[in-house]
């Protein structure tokens, strides 16, 4: 092969040789094809074009360091100079970063002498920022105290909440100079840690610097700050909390004893003093921030248990809680007060130490309730862990009151003594299973208890609707009935405090008032402070939502709100959250109305939570319900099918089309359907007969007729009503009285109809008024802001025309001058160039009278 190709090479090249024209034609060839190709690749080159340098992200007049270069390496020489350190980490296209970059020159101006603050472009590719750090989302804060950290900042990126942080991180430890200082530390229901060091020896103990990193340790754990650390130094004030060796660290805790940490057990080191404080804290409120972003942080907090969520206004520069604040931490304090005499619901004289409980409500009542618990005796108890020993077949409703009428009803009082408001039954019983556990039930009934407040209106409540009435609370045998409350249920409450201000979209799909300006206005008129609670239950999927009343305190009114919740048998009412009806169409509705008799009707009734059992429970319509959600696809696809039966029936005006969103819509459970697309049917006259649609059936259009006409109600009416009017003694006089009767009725009904609409357009036009009037309110004070920052304008612009005309003027007479000065140079320069020429001619003429004289002399 290598021959054959050497072969021919020499042959090209003999032949090349014997033809030059030949190689200079193959030379030509190869430029040309070597310029194609490069001419080819410049111009893929050029396709992206490169780069645009970035500038500076910060504004010149901030007091920020900005390196929009990335320069990684400046940003550690600026921290190791720096006592407190903040580094904002941004990328210049993100709006989040965009939004940060005002909230921190704010935080920047105030705390410039105390913080180094430094702002790092991490986006750009030429960057050391880019290529050393993998950020997943931007901006993000660290902050550095002297060499420790980073601290990572995971608020809201808002002045107030950065501030508290950077301020938080600035002093991590608080000075306790006296005991009544130590008492005011450990008042608060937030963790306390103390540290006792004396400085007599040396300037800083060696076990002092120890304790100020575990307090950076725990900020750095948690950002919210909810453990605090104060210092003592003095021995005396130490004495206060009964501390007497130097070097010794208090946790103190309100429920259980106090500690002091075991340095003879733990090494004394910084993050071992954060874990022992965390594994032994107390938390009986814990507040939650959520990101803004997607996250799973309430979904993990939810799933733990019944949870309360309190939504309170929050100032966190504020130098003392709010008085909601301080309201909601005294009841969660109190809730969680137990004692070893709080082991029984009613009855003190059970000296059991379970509490595995259950409660059912008594047969005969709905108020007389029967406890039964499980009770171990010592051996048992202190040999094996607790566990609930309920049988299987007692668990169940009806199978628990056969039970207890079995085991221990018949050693109870009877029936009327137990109905009595003071008669209270208890009785035990042994297992048969085990001889060292028995059963206690304790049976009573109870009455409901207002509070001082609702019991002055009493009277006046008995015409107001049942929905605003507020709930009855369950009485305690003593104190406030809300003391160690989470001892004496098994329905126990973790409670959360949220920002209003940042959380009201949560508050509001919790069911709170949509508009955040209107909720105020009504809270100030009812002298609250714009809190929203509601207890969110995940396992049984549903929420209750606190409704204040307007004589009773946020106090009273969350202490009613626990014990209605705690109670075995609840009276609070599930709450259903729905979509506001369409006001577009009930405008136009309202519109038509004033020039029709009657509202113009839809092929579709568009059903919410508020307006679904007026609507599907009508007694005078036929109702076929279509359950559909937007992300359904399966529903999109049956949306034709729906609006061509509503109008084939459009002009039947006995039968009703409708569907409810049941992903934005809470319908009770009896109305609720295990899956989507579902169809159900409510005969008119025999709501209590409804059907739904076969799932082995094709949603067709002659189906869904078939089946209406199968199961509608009007065939059954018009054979009842013929029946009645063939009776004896049918009077047709009577008959046509009645019919019209019944037509007055029906023309007063929608008068008042007619009526509520009107009024409720007046209702909407006042709200729309209102709104527009404080529209105009901020449009009037943002044309006043322009025109002031126009007025500065024009009086800068001013100063600068009049300093442009200074300078001008200056500038004409340094001309006018320099003018002067060139005409006068023009003289001295003539007179001496005429000197000049006298002088010359004067040295022509000596020169030619030598000459002459030369010559006469020769």
């Amino acid at each position: 092969m290598l021959r054959r190709v050497r072969q021919s090479l020499r042959q090209v090249l003999f032949l090349m040789a014997r033809r030059p024209d030949l190689l200079c034609g193959a030379i030509v060839l190869g430029v040309l094809l070597v310029l194609a190709v490069k001419f080819t690749c410049s111009r893929a080159k050029n396709v992206v074009a490169a780069a645009r340098p970035p500038v500076r992200f910060f504004s010149p007049d901030a007091p920020v360091v900005d390196l929009y270069l990335g320069q990684l390496d400046q940003v550690e020489r600026l921290r190791s100079v720096a006592e407190v350190s903040f580094i904002f980490f941004y990328a210049p296209w993100c709006a989040h970063s965009m939004a940060a970059r005002q909230e921190v020159q704010q935080v920047a101006k105030k705390l410039a002498k105390q913080v180094q603050f430094v702002a790092v472009n991490c986006w750009w590719s030429q960057g050391k920022c880019r290529r050393q750090n993998r950020f997943y989302h931007y901006p993000v804060i660290h902050l550095f105290y002297r060499r420790f950290g980073p601290i990572e900042y995971r608020g809201p990126f808002l002045a107030p909440y950065i501030e508290s942080f950077v301020l938080r991180v600035i002093t991590p430890l608080t000075y306790l100079p006296s005991r009544g200082h130590v008492e005011e530390f450990l008042s608060y229901h937030e963790p306390r840690v103390v540290g006792f060091f004396q400085f007599n020896s040396s300037p800083q103990p060696p076990g002092y610097i120890t304790f100020l990193s575990s307090a950076l340790q725990v900020l750095k754990r948690d950002f919210r700050g909810v453990v605090r650390f104060g210092v003592v130094t003095n021995k005396q004030v130490a004495g206060a909390i009964s501390l007497t060796e130097d070097e010794t660290v208090f946790l103190h805790r309100r429920f259980n004893s106090s500690l002091i940490f075991p340095r003879n057990d733990l090494n004394f080191t910084s993050e071992a003093i954060c874990r022992w404080v965390f594994e032994n804290r107390e938390t009986v409120l814990q507040w939650l921030q959520p990101p803004g972003t997607k996250s799973r942080l309430l979904e993990e907090e939810l799933t733990k248990g019944p949870a309360l969520l309190l939504f309170v206004p929050h100032d966190p520069l504020g130098s003392q809680p709010s008085p909601a604040l301080q309201q909601v931490a005294d009841i969660a304090v109190r809730y969680h007060s137990c004692d070893n005499s709080h082991h029984s619901s009613w009855d003190k004289s059970f000296s059991f130490h379970s509490l595995c409980c259950q409660s059912v409500v008594l047969p005969q009542s709905s108020t007389s309730v029967c406890e039964v618990c499980l009770s171990l005796s010592w051996p048992s108890f202190a040999t094996s862990p607790l566990h609930c020993l309920f049988p299987p077949s007692i668990q169940g409703g009806d199978i628990f009151q056969t039970y207890l009428r079995r085991c221990c009803l018949h050693q109870l009082p009877s029936p009327v003594s137990i109905n009595s408001a003071t008669a209270m039954g208890c009785s035990n019983f042994l297992d048969s299973y085990s001889p060292f556990s028995q059963y206690s039930a304790c049976c009573r009934k109870v009455e409901p208890q207002l509070n001082e407040s609702q019991a002055k209106e009493e009277s006046e409540m008995q015409s107001v609707p049942p929905s605003l009435i507020p709930p009855f609370s369950v009485p305690q045998p003593e104190g406030d009935g809300i003391t160690g409350l989470r001892c004496q249920t098994n329905r126990t409450l973790r409670f959360y405090v949220l920002d209003v201000a940042l959380n009201w979209p949560l508050a509001v799909r919790l069911g709170a008032s949509g508009n955040r300006s209107a909720s105020l206005e009504q809270e100030d008129d009812r002298g609250g402070d714009g809190s929203f609670a509601a207890i969110v239950n995940l396992k049984d999927e549903v929420h209750y939502v606190l409704q204040h009343t307007p004589a009773a305190t946020l106090t009273e009114s969350l202490e009613a709100f626990i014990r209605n919740f705690s109670a075995p048998y609840s009276l609070l009412q599930r709450h259903l959250v729905g979509e506001e009806d369409r006001k577009g169409a009930e405008e136009e509705a309202s519109r038509s109305d004033e020039h029709t008799q009657s509202p113009p009707r839809f092929l579709i009734t568009e059903l919410t939570t508020s307006s679904f059992l007026p609507s599907v429970m009508d007694l005078q319509k036929d109702v076929l319900l279509f359950y559909y959600t937007q992300w359904c696809g399966f529903c999109s696809v049956l949306n034709h099918i729906i609006i061509q039966l509503a109008r084939l029936l459009q002009g039947n005006g006995t039968i009703t089309v409708a569907r409810v969103n049941v992903a934005r819509n809470d319908l009770p459970w009896e109305f609720m359907v295990d899956h989507v697309p579902s169809i159900l049917f409510f005969p008119r006259y025999r709501k209590h007969l409804s059907v739904k649609f076969p799932d082995n059936l094709p949603i067709t259009l002659p189906n869904l007729l078939r089946f209406i006409l199968q199961h509608s109600g009007s065939l059954h009416h018009v054979h009842k009503q013929s029946v009645e009017t063939e009776g004896p003694g049918h009077s047709p006089f009577l008959g046509s009285e009645f019919l019209t009767l019944q037509r007055e009725v029906q023309a007063l009904h929608h008068a008042r109809e007619r009526l509520s609409q009107q009024l409720a357009q007046l209702w909407r036009d006042n709200r729309r008024l209102k709104f527009e009037a404080r529209a105009l309110e901020t449009e009037n004070a943002e044309l006043q802001r322009e025109r002031r920052s126009l007025e500065e304008q024009h009086r800068e612009k001013s100063r600068q025309l009049s300093e442009a005309v200074r300078r001008l003027q200056e500038l004409a007479d340094a001309s006018e001058n320099l003018l002067n000065e060139n005409t006068l140079l023009r003289v001295l320069l003539r007179a001496l160039t005429d000197r000049t020429e006298a002088r010359e001619q004067a040295e022509v003429e000596r020169k030619e009278t030598e000459q002459k004289r030369s010559h006469l002399a020769s």
